[in-house]
């Protein structure tokens, strides 16, 4: 067992911070500018082409923090958004090189706090381990946040524990949700107990409950993130993706998430609103299946980006968000090439809150 004593104090949750939601106003929105060609075989222009897209969607309402590798690079992004509709003084460049574009997963994992004064901000700086030690390479950007430290000017706790961003979902009210088979891996922290690591989200997310999922959907080389399956869309309303044909190798543990959701209560001891999110099928290239879900979607001030797969529960999936989002714009994008890096939106962005209550 690791001697949690041994944890640096105060943790951010006694000193009043919390992670908010995803829907709390955001002031920036974090991207990595798209490049690796092992990532995307052969469609790194498209994915580009993408981001400038994702661009013009975020910037009319926030600002874009934007890693770069270097001015070279930085030059040729702006001459890019010269061909574009991209309000150009919304992006803030950041020359900081990075193997791949997974901020989620290894970037800062924002907090808040209310002072008498003001609202301050804080960031957790987990351990990355590129997804239990698969990818070597990707090792290095574990590297970026001590970069970006003096970028944010802001404090940094450092929990010590393995985490990916796209591992939690949390409802801004307490809760966070999680997989087994991602958090309890023993390829991410196998000397923790499920009761310890509860305690670290407790701890370092400012929450008083976590609901367990078991497993993430077929293709996913993260082990199980929870933002394919399920996600807070409001503090009491969580979308759950569930496979309709029961012959698909995600009906089975899809349909277990659900039921355990439906279980679920909140800190009030009363029941979540469960919402089906429809699956998109099978998404497949010659290496095998890749994990195509609606559920990876990313929730901006304005708009949420749903990424799409050319399937007829596109429009579904769509139109669902679209019912539980009102105030915001739901916008499809086709994700299939994106996907061939077995991520899309909500895994390629990392939301920075506004300092403002609520």
């Amino acid at each position: 067992m690791k001697d949690l004593s041994a944890r640096p104090q105060p943790t951010p949750a006694a000193l009043g911070y919390r992670m908010p939601a995803e829907w709390h106003p955001h002031e920036s929105t974090w991207l990595v500018w798209p490049k690796n060609p092992t990532t995307w075989v052969d469609r790194v222009p498209q994915i580009q082409e993408t981001y400038l897209r994702m661009l013009a969607l975020l910037t009319p309402n926030e600002r874009v923090d934007l890693l770069v590798d270097d001015a070279q690079t930085e030059n040729a992004v702006r001459r890019k958004l010269e061909g574009v509709n991209v309000a150009a003084d919304q992006i803030a460049f950041h020359q900081i090189k990075t193997v791949d574009s997974w901020i989620r997963d290894y970037g800062p994992n924002f907090l808040l706090r209310q002072t008498e004064e003001e609202v301050e901000l804080a960031y957790n700086h987990w351990t990355f381990n590129a997804w239990g030690n698969k990818y070597e390479d990707l090792k290095a950007d574990a590297a970026v946040l001590e970069k970006l430290g003096p970028i944010l000017g802001v404090p940094r706790f450092v929990p010590g524990l393995v985490l990916e961003g796209g591992s939690i979902d949390v409802s801004g009210k307490g809760i966070c949700l999680t997989t087994k088979q991602c958090l309890l891996n023993p390829n991410r922290n196998p000397s923790c107990s499920q009761s310890e690591i509860e305690q670290y989200l407790k701890d370092y997310l400012g929450v008083h409950q976590i609901l367990w999922l078991e497993e993430g959907i077929a293709g996913d080389d993260t082990d199980g993130h929870v933002d394919d399956i399920a996600r807070f869309v409001n503090p009491r309303t969580i979308v759950c993706a569930l496979e309709e044909d029961s012959t698909d190798e995600n009906y089975e543990p899809l349909g277990e998430n659900y039921r355990r959701l439906q279980a679920a209560r909140d800190l009030d001891g009363r029941p979540f609103e469960i919402i089906p999110l429809p699956m998109p099928g099978r998404v497949e290239i010659p290496d095998g299946r890749l994990p195509a879900s609606y559920g990876n979607f990313y929730i901006a001030n304005g708009v949420v980006l749903i990424p799409t797969f050319g399937h007829a529960n596109d429009s579904r999936a769509v139109g669902t968000l679209q019912n539980l989002f009102p105030h915001r714009k739901v916008i499809g994008m086709d994700c299939r090439p994106m996907l061939w890096g077995l991520g899309a939106f909500h895994c390629l962005t990392q939301q920075q809150p506004a300092r403002i209550s609520g």
